[in-house]
């Protein structure tokens, strides 16, 4: 018995219209669920209302520290999203005056990577994690290190990328070339936009680069030298060898002084190796991080 044209013809629709309802569902699906598994939170320390991001269910609680200005949305999503979320429980604080942690105003006193470390440190403890490794980018990275030496009790591993242990003339005049937002790439300023609107990005701006230039004259320029002499966790280093921002001597320094620590470079990364080579950064980093303590 031959079977209708018009038969055939709306099976095998109807057969392709599961299908691509199938995978429409399926894509859905996950893209739900990567929506859902970061949760925006808030909790109060130290007097101030912080917003975190948190995701994933493991038993190894990380802290990660955006760079200055930054946000865990705008600084660390490629690791918010692809880390194993299975051994892995990622926590990212927007520092205060940052993002969504705000009031207050942002300011930069002489000692805010101190400040700044105490908070991530501070909320951590409320939330119950007495043991976790920090991971800092930027100017979150020496607030790593800060609190990878101040807090050692409680600390696993320290990661650390684009950050200084110390500012000279040279860093300042790196940082002065980009005093000016508006010069910005569209790709570096919108973001900043669109969370503090031109004006106030650039009085946080100016006052970030003032800041360095304080520490310099008030403090020879040291940071946290003394710090990374008293870590004594398990330490990765990441730099891009094509950095504008962070000269080599600063990764070189941070391995030098830091006992045990690793430097891993990337020969044509920037400041943003965790981004633009988000892959085989996150690989460096979850390997470092799943090695026995």
């Amino acid at each position: 018995m031959s079977i209708p044209a018009s038969l055939i013809v709306y099976r095998a629709s109807s057969f392709f219209r599961r299908r691509l309802d199938a995978s429409c569902y399926k894509l859905c699906t996950r893209m739900s669920s990567t929506s859902q598994e970061i949760q925006s939170k808030f909790r109060e320390v130290r007097g101030i209302k912080f917003h975190y991001r948190e995701t994933g269910t493991g038993d190894h609680a990380l802290m990660l520290l955006p760079g200055a200005l930054g946000t865990n949305n705008s600084d660390m999503q490629h690791q918010m999203e692809k880390f194993d979320k299975e051994k892995f429980r990622l926590i990212g604080i927007d520092p205060r005056g940052y993002g969504k942690s705000r009031p207050p105003e942002r300011d930069f006193p002489l000692d805010f990577y101190n400040r700044d470390a105490d908070d991530a440190a501070g909320l951590m403890a409320a939330l119950g994690h007495s043991k976790y490794s920090v991971l800092g980018w930027s100017d979150g990275g020496i607030s790593a290190i800060i609190l990878a030496a101040k807090y050692r009790e409680s600390i696993r591993k320290a990661v650390l990328w684009g950050g200084n242990a110390y500012y000279n003339e040279k860093d300042v005049d790196s940082f002065e070339k980009t005093r000016d937002v508006s010069k910005w790439s569209a790709r570096m300023r919108e973001p900043m936009v669109a969370e503090y609107g031109e004006e106030l990005f650039q009085k946080m701006w100016s006052a970030w680069i003032d800041a360095v230039v304080g520490i310099i004259e008030e403090k020879r320029g040291d940071v946290c030298m003394a710090e990374c002499r008293q870590i004594d966790k398990p330490t990765l280093i990441l730099h891009g060898d094509k950095d504008p921002m962070v000269h080599i001597e600063h990764p070189v320094f941070l391995q030098q002084n830091i006992r045990g620590s690793r430097l891993v470079r990337f020969p044509d990364g920037k400041h943003n190796i965790h981004m633009r080579y988000a892959e085989e950064f996150n690989r460096h980093v979850e390997d470092f991080l799943n090695e026995q303590d």
